[in-house]
């Protein structure tokens, strides 16, 4: 279920703070116990770019280079409305167990 939402995890993700690829791998895996690879996650990473959810830019003043992503506007606002849609379907399910 993770991989089918992992757009979502990815820019909540970076909602919180601009992030390197490697940092998205360790968050998600200290956050939901999940390790995906870096062939899972960095094509995410570019896909988002591309479609302007995400934007990078390369930090040089540390040990080595990295590529730090962080949220857009439309990202911020494609993120809303996921998260929004979200509550809508899992609501009912909510309360439904608890009944």
């Amino acid at each position: 279920m993770l991989r089918g939402m992992l757009d979502v995890v990815v820019l909540r993700l970076l909602a919180d703070k601009p992030l390197h690829g490697y940092a998205v791998i360790n968050a998600i895996r200290k956050r939901y116990g999940v390790y995906l690879g870096p062939s899972t996650v960095y094509p995410l990473l570019n896909t988002l770019e591309e479609q302007g959810y995400i934007e990078s830019e390369w930090m040089l003043d540390a040990d080595r280079p990295r590529k730090v992503y962080r949220l857009t506007r439309e990202g911020y606002n494609l993120l809303q409305v996921s998260e929004a849609t979200l509550s809508v379907v899992v609501q009912p399910l909510l309360v439904a167990s608890t009944a």
